[in-house]
């Protein structure tokens, strides 16, 4: 089979691999449809010592497919079934997963493999983190499944609700995902974008409301202005830079959440106004990843037509194409490129 294989930071080749067989517990996808990533830009450029621990290894995380093979005593999955799998399954036993918290647990298995014909799923993932897909639900949407999940679980962390003004700040498509899943609980959503073509892009899809924060002197006082002087009820921080983790605190109004969803480089750190998350009993919170649950709940609200994402989908390109998908994703050229095998 064909398949783009990492081998180190920089090093991303195009080679034939042997189609692999499906061990007891595993399946074995064809794969229709793989999206790029911010974190596959990441990966490649200083490597993934988590979720890619041993190179080489075949690169790629986000993807929709159909089941080709089968193993032994694998029983809910069977030959043509078309499916999405998240990229990880917990363990189910330490103490984290026992506390209910599976997005952290201490034994995360991450599976990667988008960028091939073919990828085997291990035993755990396809027990516990495997979703069937209904017939009219096309494969390049489902493979949203992922992103999607994780900006769920954070919405779902701050219990985001009809009547709640939400800001995010981050037009990149997990900031658009989070606009996508706050709106499709009727919340008000306003996005914090920059000028440019991507803003313009946005705009188009009516997700949300926006603010141009090139063209606006104080994006904080714009916000406020908004909401009538209140701030907002949740604000996201989806771009990972410090001083936006600072401008999503001072935008919340009082008894407001922050949820930092993009995460900053290692050794970072932030100054907060101590005496407005004390008084004002503001809540800041860390999200991270996703669980099967949450994978669960990403395509039923595709398939419910809750949230569609295609058009975040901005290129469509082949196998062959994936250094340039993720060039284009690295010069800011790209919201999300499909990827089909």
């Amino acid at each position: 089979m064909r398949a783009m294989v990492f081998h180190g930071p920089g090093d991303l080749r195009s080679e034939e691999l042997p189609a692999p067989t499906p061990a007891a517990g595993e399946v074995v996808l064809k794969i229709d449809a793989a999206l790029t990533c911010g974190t596959d830009v990441k990966t490649l450029r200083r490597g993934h010592p988590v979720m890619i621990p041993h190179v080489p290894t075949v690169f790629g995380h986000e993807f929709a497919g159909t089941v080709s093979a089968v193993g032994r005593g694998v029983r809910h999955l069977h030959e043509g079934d078309r499916v999405v799998a998240g990229n990880s399954a917990p363990c189910g036993d330490c103490r984290l997963c026992i506390a209910g918290r599976p997005n952290l647990c201490e034994d995360l298995l991450f599976v990667n493999g988008a960028y091939g014909e073919y990828l085997a799923l291990p035993p755990r993932v396809t027990a516990k983190n495997v979703v069937t897909l209904s017939a009219d639900l096309p494969a390049a949407r489902a493979a949203f499944a992922e992103p999607l999940a994780c900006a769920v679980l954070a919405i779902d962390r701050v219990r985001v609700e009809s009547g709640h003004t939400v800001v995010v700040f981050g037009h990149g498509p997990l900031g658009c995902l989070l606009a996508m899943a706050a709106a499709a609980r009727k919340a008000r959503v306003i996005v914090v974008g920059k000028t440019g073509w991507r803003l313009d892009h946005l705009r188009r899809l009516s997700v949300a409301e926006y603010v141009d924060a090139t063209a606006c002197g104080d994006v904080v006082a714009e916000i406020r202005a908004r909401t009538g002087g209140r701030g907002a009820d949740v604000t996201f921080d989806a771009t990972g830079r410090p001083d936006v983790w600072e401008q999503s605190v001072h935008a919340v109004g009082r008894g407001g959440s922050v949820v930092f969803f993009g995460g900053c480089a290692p050794g970072t750190t932030v100054t907060l106004d101590t005496r407005r998350v004390h008084y004002e009993e503001l809540t800041l919170l860390g999200a991270f990843h996703h669980t099967p649950e949450f994978i669960r709940r990403a395509v039923d609200l595709m398939e419910t037509h809750a949230v569609v994402p295609d058009g975040l989908l901005t290129h469509r390109m082949g196998l062959e194409d994936v250094g340039r998908a993720l060039d284009l994703m690295t010069r800011g050229l790209a919201l999300k490129v499909l990827i089909e095998p």
